[in-house]
């Protein structure tokens, strides 16, 4: 049974030396999707957990990425063995960074959530995310710190605030060239690609 530690939840998929040849195909194949999915999601926590991102978000819109259709509060709670605060938080969040949408099912009051499924578009609204909540209010702050030097000429005082003003014309920059990178969509990653000489050869 693989069952990862970060995850409360774990289907048993058979030893294909033992069990496999007593099971159902359609029931083995169901198996291995379950586990590719457990895995996938252990992953996504692991990587969100070293970005700094709660672990139960990351889950959590893996969970809904890899499944690739609308879940409700008590599918996912049931399904990463979480609370209903937990999950109606974490939901919250992800509908505000724009990576998760609410749905809804015929005939069915329950609210239904879905993760976005084009990889470009999921990784640009991340991108933007961080950007917005991280690189701009830095920007900011060093902007505000670099106008309370000025006025005064004092050997330190100008050094400093060359520094502050070195570090913030930095931080414009890479910021302006990162959104015009995100604002060309999928045929940026192409052109990076060409500028590092890791295009795909030509087919022969």
């Amino acid at each position: 049974m693989d069952c990862p530690k970060h995850l409360g939840y774990c289907l048993h998929v058979p030893n294909s030396k033992t069990e496999n040849h007593s099971q159902h195909p359609d029931t083995v194949s169901l198996e291995i999707v379950a586990q590719g999915q457990e895995k996938f999601i252990a992953l996504w926590g692991d990587m969100g957990a070293r970005w700094g991102v709660p672990r139960s978000m990351t889950e959590l819109h893996a969970m809904l990425y890899i499944v690739g259709e609308p879940m409700n509060t008590d599918e996912i709670m049931k399904k990463l063995s979480i609370s209903r605060g937990n999950a109606s938080m974490t939901l919250r969040t992800l509908l505000d960074w724009g990576i998760v949408t609410r749905t809804h099912k015929r005939d069915d009051r329950k609210d239904y959530y879905t993760a976005e499924q084009d990889v470009w578009k999921l990784f640009s609204t991340v991108a933007r995310a961080r950007k917005r909540r991280e690189l701009e209010p830095l920007a900011s702050t060093l902007e505000a710190l670099t106008n309370t030097l000025k006025g005064t000429d004092t050997s330190e005082v100008v050094a400093q605030r060359k520094r502050l003003e070195s570090m913030l014309e930095f931080i414009v920059q890479f910021d302006g060239i990162s959104e015009r990178f995100l604002s060309m969509g999928g045929s940026s990653i192409e052109i990076f690609s060409k500028l590092l000489g890791t295009e795909n050869p030509p087919q022969q």
